[in-house]
């Protein structure tokens, strides 16, 4: 079948960022483009040790690829909507906003808590200003510590702790059993050696088995589309997170490419384009501009098409979750941009312009930013 052409479209090299970047090259495939995705490392990548939020700037995860395509080398980015700053350059476009994910976060455990049952104190991993302020909101027992590096990474650090012990005592269980032989009336503690229990375990649990802990954290907070588009998933226990309470970054769980204004980003538009998503996300996004201080406040902005409107979430909060001004409106659909705008100015009135002046005030303290983050991360 004769195709339209091959497109070289820019893509991070984390394995979820190959994975996102792999359901856009299908849907453009299955509109007969040929493919070419293109690894560029980012800032954001790396910058392993330090909070993103200390570079001063937003776009560490983006900026980079968009700049190959400015400058002629890529046709296109693919970026985590999330990731991306509310400036572009004059020269770029988001020429497409395929069908969104999942928006929401969940809660993940090693044992299948849930919010409300995690222990008095609990450590939670997340290096969001949002989620911190969030579970804060719920919780202001919990103890809030940051949580770096890539859906598996993070994952790993959760269950590093509870699959080490467990490894302890089965190997103390194994010298005991053998200690025991021809005892008849010694039963042992588990069915499983060590050896065959580690053969039964996820890759995703042996590279945990094997990791240092340096904190050990009873629960840590995802993007829901992240770790489903991960595969990682299915090896850990989730809760998923009322996007009422725990009110989603702008544009999480969409995905979006960029090009130059022109053919290309008016093709790949009308090809893979979700008027829906688009809607959404630009409600979302324009609240955010308005409103500013994406990369230093947490900031929560969720939109839904229903109907003839869009009704769309707003919280803004105080880094710990004790102060905040929240509020919901139903758009018009026709008219969802200037709207946006007007209701992102009520906010402001309303007191979230003083919050975020406060957290800019504190900027250089607290976790990473929504804007400034891998997602799924």
């Amino acid at each position: 079948m004769r195709t339209r052409g091959t497109l070289r479209l820019a893509t991070r090299g984390s394995a979820l960022a190959r994975r996102q970047a792999s359901l856009v090259k299908e849907a453009l495939e299955n509109r007969r483009y040929e493919v070419e995705l293109v690894s560029v490392e980012t800032t954001g990548d790396q910058i392993r040790d330090e909070l993103i939020h200390r570079l001063g700037k937003t776009g560490a995860f983006v900026r980079e690829l968009d700049e190959r395509v400015l400058e002629g080398d890529l046709d296109g980015a693919i970026h985590s909507m999330k990731d991306m700053p509310t400036e572009q350059p004059e020269e770029l476009v988001t020429a497409a906003v395929p069908e969104r994910g999942r928006p929401g976060d969940l809660l993940v455990t090693p044992d299948g808590s849930t919010l409300e049952e995690l222990p008095d104190g609990a450590t939670v991993g997340t290096s969001s200003l949002r989620r911190r302020a969030q579970l804060l909101s719920e919780r202001p027992d919990l103890t809030v510590e940051p949580l770096r590096g890539n859906v598996d990474t993070r994952l790993e650090k959760l269950l590093a702790p509870t699959l080490q012990a467990e490894h302890q005592d089965r190997s103390e269980a194994d010298k005991e059993r053998k200690g025991n032989t021809g005892d008849e009336d010694f039963e042992p503690e588990f069915d499983q050696n060590v050896d065959d229990w580690f053969d039964g375990l996820s890759e995703l649990e042996k590279q945990a088995l094997g990791r240092e802990v340096e904190t050990e954290y009873d629960a840590i907070v995802l993007a829901e589309a992240g770790l489903e588009r991960s595969g990682l998933a299915r090896h850990v226990d989730t809760h998923s997170l009322s996007t009422n309470t725990f009110v989603p970054a702008p544009g999480q769980g969409a995905l979006a490419v960029t090009a130059i204004d022109g053919e290309t980003a008016r093709d790949v538009q009308s090809a893979i384009d979700h008027p829906r998503s688009r809607v959404e996300t630009t409600v979302e996004r324009t609240i955010l501009a308005e409103l500013g201080g994406g990369c230093i406040a947490p900031i929560g902005i969720y939109a839904v098409v229903q109907g003839e409107y869009v009704h769309t979430s707003v919280s803004v909060s105080d880094r710990d979750g004790e102060e905040s001004v929240v509020a919901s409106r139903d758009l018009p659909v026709d008219n969802h941009a200037v709207a946006a705008r007007e209701f992102a100015q009520d906010l402001a009135d309303r007191g979230a312009a003083a919050l975020i002046e406060q957290a800019s005030e504190n900027g250089g303290d607290g976790p990473v930013s929504e804007q400034d983050k891998p997602e799924g991360k």
